[in-house]
């Protein structure tokens, strides 16, 4: 069966305005940054007040359980954007997860509301290496590193104002209003992506002329193998540093004779080197090369993460070091996802980006319990930075195993 483009639709061909794919495409990635926010948003409220019969126990399962969907939904959907293409996938998942996610609202139990939000979790994992393969497709390969980087900054801000939004809508409204509200914008995207978003030209070249599928193992065959374990690695010591810093800072600093409260605002402060850093690392990337800017960048931030174990006299320190790190920790995952649409064929550019972006989920989980771990025994300062530092440390020894480029004098074997 031939991978063809949506069908009945002529958007699904037509070339179409830069404006339209790159918005919709910071969109897709900004629902995942609201995602990342809103269940920690409402974890107070359901544990104070018992709502749906939760327990600290139970709040724990469907926060781990949704990260456990949202890396089975990255790695799945790989093979499915590489076969059926990306505008499709990218809008079939948003409509599901947002559908899954207005239900979440009117969920009657905790076990109900647990299932829903592992469901959701499926489709809102499929979004983010669904979408970066687009818009890394999209940009071409000059400048796909920042086009990367750029609609990455959507995440950390579709953190930053959920958790804003948080602070009035809960007290007012209710936890469910939050869900409402993250169900109901994704129902608004969809049929703007349908009328707006084209397919990926790369797909559709990759594609035509054949009737043959691509299998996903070609992602680790011959001399893919190496490079694929490589680029895993770092991006789930990647998302163990996002995740974990983003769960444990402020606790950390309160360990570390901070209060809660500059605590916050240091998380705050962290999220700002985030999109800083974004902003800056792709351009790097698409003039230097991508392997010498991730490996810098993966280094600089295991060097800034050290530092902070450092008790600093003044406040600026403080708030400077926390800037940096987040600078270079947070784009420097996001540099691996480049690299990996930098070094694999059209084919399987989809596949790939999935795999990378599964595996890095599973960081994802392993960070909050690391930090959690780290902070029950005591040992959180100085010792939480010195293991999120030895994390970055881990991702540069994986990306000195894998090449600058790949020449793909033969294409992958098709089936």
């Amino acid at each position: 069966m031939t991978a063809t483009p949506a069908a009945g639709s002529t958007a699904g061909n037509r070339p179409t305005s830069g404006f339209w794919p790159v918005l919709l495409a910071w969109l897709a990635v900004a629902l995942d940054g609201y995602d990342l926010v809103v269940l920690g948003a409402v974890i107070p409220t359901l544990d104070s007040t018992g709502a749906l019969g939760f327990t600290t126990a139970s709040l724990t399962t469907a926060a781990t359980l949704g990260l456990v969907g949202v890396g089975i939904g990255a790695v799945g959907v790989g093979p499915v954007t590489d076969r059926i293409g990306r505008r499709t996938t990218l809008i079939s998942c948003i409509a599901m997860f947002s559908v899954l996610t207005l239900a979440t609202a009117f969920a009657p139990s905790a076990t109900a509301f647990i299932v829903l939000r592992f469901l959701a979790g499926l489709g809102l994992g499929a979004c983010l290496p669904t979408a970066l393969t687009f818009i890394s497709e999209y940009a071409g390969d000059r400048s796909s590193s920042s086009a990367m980087t750029r609609t990455m900054t959507g995440y950390h801000v579709g953190a930053v104002l959920t958790a804003l939004l948080a602070l009035g809508v809960i007290p007012a409204f209710g936890w469910e209003a939050m869900f409402v509200i993250g169900g109901v914008v994704g129902l608004l995207v969809v049929p703007v992506m349908w009328a707006k978003l084209p397919e990926s030209q790369a797909f559709l070249a990759a594609s035509e002329g054949t009737a043959e599928r691509v299998k996903p193992v070609e992602v680790v065959r011959g001399k893919l193998l190496l490079v694929s374990i490589g680029l895993w690695v770092a991006s789930f010591m990647g998302l163990l540093l996002v995740y974990g810093l983003n769960t444990w800072l402020p606790s950390i600093m309160e360990a570390a004779g901070y209060s809660l409260s500059a605590g916050l605002a240091l998380l705050l402060t962290l999220n700002i080197g985030a999109v800083l850093g974004l902003v800056v690392s792709g351009q790097i990337a698409d003039r230097r090369g991508n392997k010498v800017t991730v490996l810098a960048w993966f280094g600089l931030a295991a060097v800034a993460l050290a530092l902070m174990a450092i008790k600093m006299d003044t406040s600026f320190l403080v708030y400077a070091a926390v800037l940096v790190a987040g600078f270079f920790v947070f784009s420097a995952q996001v540099l691996v996802y480049a690299y990996v649409g930098h070094l694999y064929p059209a084919a399987i550019r989809g596949t790939a980006l999935g795999m990378a972006a599964g595996v890095g989920r599973v960081g994802a989980i392993v960070g909050p319990f690391l930090g959690g771990a780290l902070v029950a025994s005591g040992a959180a300062y100085p010792w939480g930075f010195f293991v999120f530092a030895a994390a970055a440390v881990v991702a540069v020894l994986a990306l000195l195993t894998v090449p600058a480029h790949l020449d793909h004098e033969s294409e992958p074997v098709r089936v």
